[in-house]
């Protein structure tokens, strides 16, 4: 069986079990920040950080406080430029300090069937920590009952190229995800050592760009305001 050992744990979070959960309820519960309940609305999509969890954990909680039990497709950008462009880790398991959780064999290779872009690999997933960080979050809510298709995405500039193929990628995801219990995570920072004034300004554009729903825009947007989102 394929397994993906964690990377990170021990340096963006915690590698013991227990300091782990605390670390986590600490994000939920226990922080300036924190969303302070646990609630369930419906969607679909939703954008969380990555960074380390006393950087960005208790912003992750929000959204992981009020997310559905589901299955998870989950996207992270490729910090490393290993493996290939648009890698998909098709099978085997994940493992954190929490347990392990199963990738959905037959979702990632329904996707890699549909559309040419997507690969399997697993080089661009060994030492990535984008899309691990939120695996804890969901095993703190749901165990490891669900299952993950993660997908890596190497890229530096918001090119059209970049757009076009995120656009076919984004058709073939839809089209599998629909009538199906998953929900799609998009795993991001935003702005980057700037003052915090300057953040908000930037990123609030951003955030307007996505709220449309309008993809052009929003690269339109990156391209102009020089944002260093990562993934782009």
């Amino acid at each position: 069986m394929l397994i993906r050992e964690a990377a990170v744990a021990g340096s963006f979070y915690s590698l013991d079990k227990e300091n782990l959960l605390k670390q986590i309820e600490k994000c939920f519960f226990k922080h300036d920040y924190s969303p302070k309940a646990i609630s369930s609305e419906k969607f679909k999509v939703c954008i969380v950080p990555h960074a380390g969890y006393e950087y960005s954990g208790p912003v992750a909680a929000h959204v992981y406080s009020r997310i559905g039990k589901a299955n998870y497709i989950i996207i992270g950008p490729n910090h490393y430029g290993r493996g290939s462009k648009y890698s998909v880790y098709k099978k085997g398991i994940w493992k954190t300090p929490l347990g392990e959780i199963v990738v959905d064999e037959e979702i990632a290779d329904n996707l890699i069937k549909e559309n040419s872009l997507l690969e399997f690999d697993v080089l661009a997933h060994e030492m990535e920590h984008s899309i691990e960080v939120q695996l804890p979050f969901l095993q703190f809510r749901f165990g490891s009952d669900f299952k993950i298709v993660p997908i890596s995405i190497m890229n530096e500039f918001p090119s059209d190229e970049l757009l076009k193929e995120c656009k076919s990628i984004a058709l073939t995801i839809a089209s599998i995800m629909k009538d199906k219990n998953y929900i799609l995570i998009a795993s991001t920072d935003l702005s980057h050592y700037l003052t915090y004034e300057e953040c908000v300004e930037k990123d609030k554009k951003a955030l307007d760009a996505i709220k449309k729903l309008n993809e052009r825009l929003f690269f339109e947007t990156l391209r102009k305001e020089n944002i260093n989102m990562c993934g782009f």
